[in-house]
């Protein structure tokens, strides 16, 4: 559900200037091309009303979601932010690391891949004194 409404999202956003500039053209003589065109437009406008009211209770409950859930992250950012930027100065790629396995007593492990390089740790920062 997500995806249509990502999609629908960019095809509306992506249209809304073409349609904002066929609107402020200037009305020209009636013609079966122009007529054509105008039908066409409508349709359009149709679709994506239609698109939108099919997407609204998915915008919903996205919105509900992410007031329920945004204090939740915030708070899991803070606590765990400094304890995983200090992980990630400790890695050279993710890429070269399996997925995390999770031991039946709750450890948690993260093994190297056997194809990666060799580790080479920086060199930890000469402090002066």
């Amino acid at each position: 559900m997500t995806r249509i409404a990502t999609a629908a999202a960019i095809a509306l956003l992506s249209a809304a200037p073409a349609m904002a500039q066929l609107e402020a053209t200037p009305e020209t003589p009636e013609t079966e091309e122009s007529e054509g065109f105008g039908l066409m437009q409508e349709g359009a406008d149709l679709f994506f009303e239609g698109l939108l009211g099919e997407m609204e209770p998915a915008i919903e409950d996205f919105r509900g979601f992410a007031a329920k859930a945004g204090p939740h992250l915030r708070a899991l950012l803070s606590e765990m932010g400094p304890a995983l930027m200090a992980v990630l100065d400790r890695i050279d790629d993710i890429a070269n690391y399996e997925p995390p396995e999770i031991l039946p007593n709750g450890d948690i492990i993260i093994r190297r891949r056997p194809e990666a390089p060799p580790f080479r740790p920086d060199p930890a920062p000469e402090i002066e004194l």
